[in-house]
């Protein structure tokens, strides 16, 4: 996956936006003003994803190329490497990314989300 296969992804997702809290090259995706993808366009090409701490560690068991977030709570965040190097195939990154997606949406206030839609 590339970065604008990545970043398109992201995007297409109902009420996503991005912005450079940190500095102008980790791109931060949000739905709300709450992160659920940080990435950037370094190689190898990453992206930190939200995720269930049980699922976090059964993810790192079975790929390589999912490890503990990188500067983010080791328990609720994986680094995923999404580039060719990676084991983890493009379908699998999807489903994380909606994995992630979801968790955020699934807290976010009633009122919320009335808003959003």
């Amino acid at each position: 996956m590339t970065f604008q296969q990545l970043n398109t992804y992201l995007l297409n997702k109902p009420h996503v936006t991005y912005d450079y809290p940190f500095d102008e090259k980790v791109r931060v995706y949000r739905i709300a003003e709450k992160m659920f993808a940080l990435t950037s366009e370094e190689t190898p090409l990453t992206v930190n994803l939200k995720c269930d701490p049980i699922y976090a560690l059964e993810l790192r068991s079975l790929y390589e190329g999912v490890i503990a977030g990188y500067h983010m709570n080791k328990k609720h965040w994986n680094t995923v490497t999404v580039d060719e190097s990676s084991d983890v195939d493009e379908e699998t990154i999807k489903e994380l990314i909606d994995h992630s997606y979801d968790l955020i949406w699934s807290k976010l206030p009633k009122k919320q989300k009335t808003l959003l839609e």
